[in-house]
């Protein structure tokens, strides 16, 4: 059994134990959550469910970390005007294990 979730503007496929990391979601470290927005769920005899026969669709799952994630360093340059910059970024996520799937 599967769902597909969206949160932070992206969307991820998840079963229950698997761990996930999202974009940073408010709550404690030990907090159970209910992530975003469900868009499908697949059952085990590898239905499909989607658009309004979801229902009231959920994903519970658990915060189990917040970080940060690798630096991306961006360089920008223009060439014959002496121009250089460099800057680099870290994306805040949270790791969550998601525990269940209602459909």
């Amino acid at each position: 059994m599967y769902a597909v979730i969206e949160t932070g503007g992206k969307q991820y496929r998840v079963s229950p134990g698997e761990l996930v990391r999202v974009e940073k979601l408010p709550g404690e470290v030990g907090a159970e959550i209910e992530l975003g927005r469900v868009v499908a769920v697949s059952k085990d005899a590898g239905q499909l469910i989607v658009g309004s026969d979801l229902g009231s669709a959920k994903v519970k799952g658990t915060i189990r970390s917040h970080g940060r994630g690798d630096k991306v360093t961006v360089f920008k340059f223009k060439p014959k005007k002496q121009y250089k910059r460099t800057i680099g970024h870290r994306q805040d996520f949270t790791e969550v294990e998601v525990t269940e799937i209602l459909a």
